[in-house]
């Protein structure tokens, strides 16, 4: 196997890691920094009220988003095995 082609497939997939888990990776972020702002404007210091928030946010991008990421991630599966006889020689 040529390093070139090695290069490029784990390219690829770190990419796909990097895509597929930024909606789950936004909607935390977002969903933090209101509780923060909520939590500085209130004096609340709860711990698990910025938890529990954060965890029902990133299941429902979980389930918005779903679809699209297990099509992606079928579709590079399905081109890294059609791949196969090009990069094993």
């Amino acid at each position: 196997m040529e390093t070139g082609i090695f290069l490029k497939i784990i390219q690829e997939s770190i990419y796909l890691i990097i895509v597929l888990s930024l909606p789950m990776l936004a909607t935390g972020l977002i969903i933090g920094v209101m509780v923060s702002i909520f939590q500085a404007t209130t004096q609340i210091n709860e711990q698990t009220l910025s938890f529990v928030p954060k965890i029902i946010g990133i299941f429902l991008s979980i389930i918005i988003f779903g679809d699209w990421m297990i099509t992606k991630l079928v579709d590079y599966t399905n081109n890294l095995y059609a791949s196969i006889n090009t990069v094993v020689k």
